[in-house]
């Protein structure tokens, strides 16, 4: 079984940092594409930064500039280092992951529980 367990979140005020990490656990061969998404109140789920292949980043175009994304391959961990936070990046961040769990079988997505982050005065 494999789980990805995120960490970090909460609430903080307008032009504040914060950060958020999440650890792939379980029995697997390969982690591919491994990122987060978010989904805002009301909104569907969007794509704010993800590794696509090896070290290639891909980012939201609202978010350049002020999110970092990086991985810990060692420890199967992808942490997003967010600034200046405004109010719109208010939203559940989920991780996701595309990972290879045996050798007969495709990758499989998988999903984080998700964890809040609440940006206000």
């Amino acid at each position: 079984q494999v789980h990805l367990v995120e960490s970090g979140g909460g609430l903080v005020q307008p032009g504040g940092s914060l950060s958020v990490s999440c650890e792939a656990s379980g029995s697997f061969l390969k982690i591919y594409n491994m990122g987060w998404y978010r989904q805002p109140p009301g909104k569907q789920r969007e794509l704010v930064a993800r590794f696509v292949v090896d070290d290639i980043s891909q980012y939201a175009d609202s978010v350049k500039d002020r999110f970092t994304i990086s991985r810990d391959n060692t420890k199967n961990t992808v942490t997003l280092e967010m600034s200046s936070l405004k109010p719109e990046d208010t939203a559940v961040y989920y991780c996701n992951a595309l990972i290879k769990v045996s050798t007969t079988t495709a990758p499989n997505e998988y999903w984080g529980q998700g964890t809040q982050i609440t940006v206000s005065s």
